[in-house]
C-alpha cells in the first residue's frame, strides 16, 4: 500500500472523499453486471420453458396418433 503524507485534514477528507466515491461506483457497476446477467439468463430460461412445453405436447399428439 501507498503511504503519502499529508500536509493538512482537507488533503485527509478529500482523498476518503474520492475513495468512498470510488467505492460507490465500484459497487454500482457490480449491481450493473449483476442485473445483465440475470437478464440474459433470464431469456434462455423463457425459451427453455417453452421448449419443455413443446416437447410435451408434441409427445403428446404422437401418442395419441399411435394408440388411435
Amino acid at each position: 500500500m501507498i503511504t503519502e503524507k499529508y500536509a493538512s485534514f482537507d488533503d485527509i477528507s478529500n482523498d476518503l472523499k474520492r475513495l468512498n466515491l470510488e467505492r460507490k461506483i465500484a459497487l454500482e457497476e457490480l449491481k450493473m453486471q449483476r442485473n445483465y446477467i440475470s437478464e440474459e439468463i433470464g431469456h434462455y430460461s423463457w425459451v427453455n420453458w417453452i421448449l419443455k412445453i413443446g416437447k410435451k405436447y408434441g409427445v403428446m399428439l404422437l401418442l395419441r396418433k399411435f394408440f388411435k
